[in-house]
């Protein structure tokens, strides 16, 4: 009777085990950037964010994703939170990003990293040479984490 109880949980706890969650590997990175929106946009596509001492709504809708990555730099953040990271964009989302920021300067561009809010930059002229830069806040798992996944600046490969 032990013995069946023990298949039982055993069985029950496998869907969880990482390494049968469908491929995914548990150190993947996902990296978001999220423009200003106004309050009054729909309540479902926008969420509010404490910015710079104040309330600011952002759209769910990323602008920039980790897909839109094409190499990046680490460096350790002048605060001494964590790292920043240096992203230099694929050609489409250089296209896109310069586009972005030329319609929407003075206002905010929120950087996100596994769900979680690292940094905010605020959009004062266009960005036209394809690199956005998280200034603080990454970790070092994180880094470590984008270097199996992305070259860095320079490097033709991921780093294993």
């Amino acid at each position: 009777m032990t013995s069946r109880r023990f298949l039982i949980l055993l069985l029950a706890a496998l869907p969880f085990s990482p390494a049968l969650a469908g491929g995914k590997k548990n150190n993947e990175v996902k990296i978001t950037f999220h423009l200003q929106a106004d309050a009054n946009e729909n309540p479902k596509m926008i969420f509010p964010q404490l910015t710079n001492g104040r309330e600011v709504f952002y759209r769910r809708l990323s602008e920039v994703s980790e897909r839109d990555i094409a190499h990046f730099n680490p460096f350790p953040s002048r605060d001494g939170d964590g790292y920043g990271l240096l992203l230099q964009l694929k050609p489409g989302a250089v296209t896109r990003i310069n586009a972005v920021t030329s319609d929407n300067i003075n206002r905010w561009l929120l950087a996100m990293v596994n769900g979680r809010v690292v940094d905010a930059v605020f959009i004062e002229k266009p960005i036209n040479d394809g690199q956005l830069v998280i200034w603080k806040n990454v970790g070092e798992g994180e880094v470590h984490a984008m270097d199996k996944k992305f070259p860095r600046i320079g490097e033709k490969k991921p780093r294993l």
